[in-house]
């Protein structure tokens, strides 16, 4: 160690001269965010559940699902999900349904929430789906969330 001490004060210098220069690899600029689609204002035609959400806040995240409950009120299949952003307005929805059968012993109900940075902000109370069929479901209150 003891041989090596002579060259420490020029090796520091070194490095310290290595540190202060201009960096050699150049550092892309920041990548603007994707703009967001906005909401297609058109009819979704084909068949699904379709509706309009009522008091969604601008910049809101909706997720909209069409599950299986058991008689617990547990989720227990997933049959179909849609993820919207609010306007501010009222928010059309078409959660398309696929050739699926009814499970059995599971009720039907579509069940919602919206988010805000990450915090629930609003919920849509289960709304029971008689059958797996095309219907227009109108609009749909969202209550705040507990």
């Amino acid at each position: 160690m003891n041989r090596y001490l002579p060259l420490l004060p020029l090796a520091l210098s070194g490095l310290l001269a290595a540190c202060a220069g201009e960096p050699t690899t150049t550092v892309p600029p920041p990548m603007p965010a994707p703009a967001l689609a906005a909401p297609s204002t058109a009819p979704i035609h084909g068949p699904g559940l379709r509706g309009e959400l009522l008091g969604v806040a601008a910049g809101a995240d909706v997720d909209l699902a069409l599950l299986g409950v058991d008689m617990r009120g547990r989720p227990r299949a997933l049959l179909g999900q849609v993820h919207l952003r609010g306007s501010g307005e009222a928010l059309p929805f078409h959660l398309p349904l696929s050739n699926l059968q009814t499970p059995q012993d599971l009720r039907l109900e579509l069940r919602g929430r919206v988010s805000q940075s990450g915090r629930l902000v609003q919920r849509l109370p289960a709304r029971t789906i008689a059958e797996l069929r095309d219907q227009d479901l109108g609009a749909l209150q969202l209550v705040p969330a507990p």
